[in-house]
C-alpha cells in the first residue's frame, strides 16, 4: 500500500514537472518563432506605417504616398492578372490530366507523375533560364530547327505559361489523387441508370473532385504571385512588372526606398494571406462524402481507341513541362560556347572542372549545402517541439503556436526578406545577424519552417497515448518520454520532412539575393549573377549538380514517406 501512494506521489510530482518543463518549452518556442516568424512580419508593418522607424512622425504617409503613385495599381493589376491567368491556364491543363490519371488504366502512369514531379524538383528560375536558352534567338531551337520563339517567351503570355508550367503539377496531383480516392463507380451506376458519360462525370465525377481542383488552383495562384526567378528573368526583357520584382528593385536601385517597399510588401502579403485563408477554409469546410455500405474496388476505365491520343497528349506536356528545359540546362552546362551548337567538338567537362575547383563557385556551394543542413536541423527541432505542444498537450496558448507555424504558409519569400532587412538592421540591436550568413539561416527557416510541423503533427495524430502514459504511471518524466518514446516513433517521417527542407533551401533565391553578404554566395546566387555575366557554361553547371543533389535527396525522402504512408 504504501509502495502505491509512492508511486502516486512521484506521479503527480511528475505531473507538475512536466507542466512546467511544457510552460517552459512553450514559452522558449514563441521567443524562437517571434525571431523567425512575428518580428519580420512586424516590422514590415511597422515600417509601411511609420516611413522613419525611429520615431512615430507622420504615420502612414509611406502608405498614402505609395498608394498615390502613378504604378502601384497597375503592379497590383499585373499581379493579379498574372496569378489568374496561371491559375487558369493550370487549371485547363492539369484537370484533364489529372481526370485521365485518376480514372483511366494509363499506359506508364508511375512514369508520367516522375515526369510531372519534376517542376518541383527544378527550382523556377532555372527552368526560365532554360526556356531562355530554347526559345531565344541564336537559341538551341533556332539552331535545331532554324526558327526562334522569343518574341512569345518574352511576353505576357509567355511568362504565364512558363509559370503555369512550374505550377500545374500542384492541380495535376490534387485532381487525380481526389479521382482516385472516389474512383468511377459512382459515375459507372449512373451510366447503369441511364445516364451520358459526359452526364456522370459533370453531375457525379467533377463535384466529388471540386473542392481538390479549387483548392489546387488557389495554391496555382499563390505560387504564381510569389515567384520571383520566372518574372524577373522574363519579365524584364518583356516590360513586365509584378509587385515581387518592384519591391527587389526598391532595394537594389537608388535611391533606396525602404518605406515603399514595406507597402508594397504588405500588399502582396495581404494577397497572398487571402488566398491561403480560402484554401484553408475550403479544405475544412467542403467535403462530399459518399453513403455507399462496403467498399469495392473500382476498374479504371480502358482507354481503347483513344490510348495513342492520350499517350501524346502526356508525352507533349512531360515534354515541355520537364524535357525540355531541363535539356536545355545540361546541355549548357556541357557546351563550351552557346554559339558553337550541340556538336560533339563543342562538348567539354570545363564549366564542372571550374566548380569542382577550389573558388567562387566551390565556396558557393558548400555555402549553400552547410546553410540547407542547418536549416534542416534548426526547423526540424523547432517542428517537432511545436507540433507535440500542439497536438499532444493542451498547454495554453498552443493555438497561438499553430497560428505562427502556420503563418510563413501565407508569406511570399520577398516579404520575409524584406522584413528581415528592416527588423535586424538597426542600430539599437546589440548583436545583430545581418550581413552575416546567419540571416540566410532566419530566412531559411522562416520560410521552411511548415514542412516539419506538418510532417510531425500528421505522425503525432497517428500515436496514441497509451505508450505515454505507461511510461509516466512507471515513474518516466515527460522529457524522457518525449526523447526515449515519441520521438523515435516520430523520428522516420520528421526526417522526411528535413531532407525536403534541406532540398529547397540549398536552391532558395530571392531572401538570397536580397540577404547575402559580403563575401558570401549561395549556389542559386552564383547561378543568377554567372547568367547576368554571360558566364552561362558555369552557371548551368552548378544548376545540374544542384538538381542532382535535390532530386537524390527528394526521391529518399518520398521512399521513406510512401512506407510510412506519409501525405507531403
Amino acid at each position: 500500500m504504501a509502495s502505491v501512494i509512492a508511486q502516486r506521489g512521484l506521479a503527480r510530482r511528475g505531473w507538475r514537472l512536466g507542466r512546467v518543463g511544457r510552460t517552459a518549452a512553450l514559452g522558449m518556442l514563441f521567443v524562437a518563432l517571434g525571431l523567425l516568424v512575428a518580428l519580420p512580419t512586424a516590422f514590415v508593418a511597422l515600417q509601411a506605417i511609420f516611413p522613419q522607424l525611429s520615431s512615430v512622425a507622420h504615420p502612414f504617409a509611406a502608405i498614402r504616398s505609395t498608394l498615390t503613385q502613378s504604378d502601384t495599381w497597375p503592379l497590383l493589376g499585373n499581379t493579379l492578372r498574372f496569378g489568374v491567368a496561371v491559375a487558369l491556364a493550370s487549371i485547363a491543363l492539369g484537370v484533364p490530366l489529372g481526370a485521365l490519371r485518376g480514372l483511366t488504366r494509363l499506359p506508364a502512369a508511375r512514369l508520367w507523375d516522375l515526369l510531372f514531379l519534376a517542376p518541383f524538383l527544378i527550382p523556377p528560375y532555372l527552368a526560365a533560364l532554360g526556356w531562355m536558352l530554347l526559345l531565344q534567338p541564336h537559341g538551341y531551337l533556332q539552331q535545331l530547327a532554324g526558327f526562334d520563339l522569343g518574341g512569345y517567351l518574352f511576353s505576357f503570355a509567355g511568362i504565364a505559361l512558363t509559370m503555369t508550367l512550374s505550377v500545374f503539377p500542384v492541380v495535376y496531383f490534387a485532381v487525380s489523387r481526389a479521382l482516385m480516392s472516389t474512383g468511377g463507380r459512382l459515375a459507372q451506376v449512373a451510366r447503369v441508370c441511364g445516364a451520358t458519360p459526359w452526364r456522370a462525370f459533370v453531375r457525379i465525377t467533377l463535384p466529388l473532385a471540386a473542392p481538390a481542383i479549387t483548392a489546387s488552383t488557389l495554391l496555382a495562384f499563390t505560387m504564381a504571385i510569389e515567384e520571383f526567378g520566372i518574372p524577373s528573368a522574363l519579365g524584364a526583357r518583356a516590360g513586365f512588372s509584378l509587385l515581387v520584382t518592384s519591391i527587389e528593385a526598391r532595394f537594389s536601385d537608388w535611391p533606396i526606398d525602404l518605406s515603399g517597399a514595406a507597402v508594397l510588401s504588405t500588399l502582396l502579403a495581404l494577397t497572398a494571406l487571402a488566398a491561403f485563408i480560402a484554401q484553408r477554409r475550403l479544405l475544412a469546410g467542403r467535403d462530399f462524402d459518399t453513403q455507399t455500405g462496403k467498399p469495392v474496388a473500382s476498374d479504371p476505365f480502358e482507354l481503347g481507341r483513344w490510348r495513342w491520343p492520350v499517350l501524346l497528349l502526356f508525352g507533349a506536356a512531360a515534354f515541355c513541362t520537364t524535357i525540355a528545359p531541363l535539356g536545355a540546362i545540361v546541355a549548357t552546362s556541357f557546351v563550351r560556347t552557346l554559339s558553337g551548337g550541340l556538336s560533339v567538338s563543342n562538348l567539354t567537362l570545363a564549366h564542372f572542372a571550374a566548380i569542382a575547383s577550389v573558388g567562387e563557385g566551390a565556396g558557393a556551394l558548400f555555402t549553400s549545402l552547410g546553410l540547407a543542413a542547418a536549416t534542416a536541423v534548426l526547423t526540424g527541432t523547432l517542428g517537432f517541439l511545436a507540433a507535440w505542444i500542439i497536438i499532444k498537450t493542451r498547454t495554453p496558448g498552443r493555438a497561438a503556436l499553430d497560428g505562427l507555424t502556420l503563418l510563413p504558409h501565407a508569406m511570399p519569400g520577398i516579404v520575409v526578406g524584406v522584413g528581415l532587412i528592416l527588423a535586424w538592421n538597426l542600430p539599437f540591436w546589440p548583436i545583430t545577424p545581418y550581413n552575416k550568413w546567419a540571416i540566410l539561416l532566419l530566412s531559411y527557416s522562416c520560410l521552411l519552417l511548415p514542412y516539419p510541423v506538418r510532417y510531425a503533427s500528421a505522425a503525432l495524430r497517428q500515436i496514441g497515448g497509451s505508450l505515454e502514459a505507461a511510461a509516466r504511471v512507471h515513474g518516466a518524466t515527460e522529457a524522457r518520454v518525449l526523447w526515449r518514446i515519441v520521438l523515435p516513433l516520430v523520428a522516420p517521417p520528421l526526417a522526411a520532412s528535413m531532407m525536403i527542407v534541406f532540398a529547397v533551401a540549398s536552391r532558395e533565391l530571392v531572401t538570397s539575393l536580397l540577404l547575402s553578404p559580403s563575401g558570401v554566395q549561395t549556389a542559386s546566387v552564383f547561378i543568377w549573377q554567372q547568367f547576368e555575366q554571360g558566364s552561362i557554361g558555369d552557371g548551368m553547371a552548378m544548376g545540374t549538380l544542384m538538381l542532382e543533389i535535390s532530386g537524390a535527396v527528394l526521391a529518399l525522402a518520398s521512399l521513406w514517406t510512401r512506407r510510412l504512408d506519409v501525405l507531403p
